[in-house]
């Protein structure tokens, strides 16, 4: 029990590593910073952790990109309520395209949509300068690369065996 947690703590912080550097290729759209390596990290935790250990990864790393000057508020509500919605889906049906789906309308439209209050309260946006669903398809824009990459890298680690193996490593 003790050695999955370590194992479980040490691939968290690998994920978190990748999302912040992974943040450097990162593109604006309509006002937010598009980071499609933080959805594949996503979908990666939901496969290999589970939603908790997917939603601390994407706080952590949200956390680090903001300090670091590499991102803005936006990369809370976007990556948190996608991986945890990945992450439900994924440990509810282990189902690849659906947990790709639950990354997708949990960043791009639960995310998207939170987005809107943060920029308004903590961000100084004027409410009458974007709309409430303004940041919806900027978010959609960024998940949908990240999934599909995502979804690439979980069907050749299958195809190899890796998988499963890997999984299994995890306590999974």
């Amino acid at each position: 029990m003790k050695n999955n947690s370590v194992k479980k703590l040490a691939l968290a912080g690998i994920f978190c590593a990748v999302a912040v550097v992974g943040s450097l290729f990162s593109f604006p759209v309509l006002g937010s910073r598009c980071a499609p390596v933080q959805h594949m990290v996503n979908i990666l935790c939901a496969v290999l952790l589970g939603p908790g250990w997917g939603i601390v990864v994407a706080f952590a790393a949200s956390l680090l990109r903001n300090l670091l000057g590499l991102g803005s508020l936006m990369a809370f509500p976007g990556s948190m309520c996608g991986a945890l919605l990945c992450g439900i889906v994924f440990w509810k049906t282990k189902n690849l395209p659906a947990t790709l789906c639950g990354e997708v309308l949990g960043t791009g439209i639960l995310g998207g949509l939170l987005a809107y209050p943060i920029a308004t309260l903590f961000m100084g946006v004027d409410a009458a300068a974007v709309a409430f669903y303004a940041y919806i398809i900027p978010f959609l824009i960024s998940t949908v690369g990240g999934s599909l990459l995502a979804g690439l890298l979980v069907l050749a680690l299958q195809k190899a065996g890796a998988l499963s193996r890997m999984q299994s490593a995890m306590g999974n």
